[in-house]
């Protein structure tokens, strides 16, 4: 019994000393609630689309020219099988188009209910978490043509970046009216 009994009093041993020299849990903290949404810029500017409203980020795909259609819709290209009407989002608002080549842009592509559209911006920013209490109702300076489309701004670092709802512009009557006559 002695034989079995030493391993047993060795790892006790080790357990006493190991509770004696740990340290303790670190103070608890309140938790910072944030938001979070996929940034991207148009016309140099920062925005934010609300995280459900994006389901996926592209480059821009090849696409098909369609006639008689307004210029801002550049076309549609085929993705996995689906039909997606291309936008050309600065395009669509009358903003300054930055040199930048398609190549550098992204699309932003958006499916509510039936509709299913890629949103062509000027970058992609990735994921982004903001502070909720640096809500601020509203947003920063943005074009007229926007700001039906704007609910408000994040603040970090000095930098609003405009809450974005895709939703609200694919609802939009003027978006959905891409026929040149």
């Amino acid at each position: 019994m002695s034989e079995q009994a030493a391993p047993f009093a060795v790892l006790t041993d080790i357990a006493r000393r190991s509770r004696s020299l740990a340290t303790g849990l670190p103070e608890q903290q309140e938790a910072v609630s944030l938001w979070n949404g996929i940034g991207f810029t148009l016309a140099g500017q920062r925005f934010v689309a609300p995280m459900g409203e994006v389901v996926e980020i592209l480059h821009v795909p090849r696409y098909t020219h369609i006639p008689g259609v307004r210029p801002f819709m550049l076309g549609a290209a085929n993705v996995r099988g689906r039909l997606l009407p291309v936008i050309d989002l600065a395009q669509f608002f009358g903003l300054p188009r930055l040199p930048r080549s398609t190549r550098d842009k992204r699309v932003l592509i958006v499916e509510k209910d039936d509709l299913f559209s890629g949103l062509v911006v000027d970058d992609v920013a990735g994921m982004q978490y903001f502070a909720m209490d640096s809500f601020q109702p509203e947003g920063g300076d943005v074009a007229e043509a926007i700001q039906p489309f704007v609910q408000g701004g994040y603040v970090r670092d000095d930098e609003i970046w405009n809450v974005f709802s895709t939703f609200a512009l694919i609802d939009d009557e003027h978006f959905l009216d891409v026929s040149q006559w």
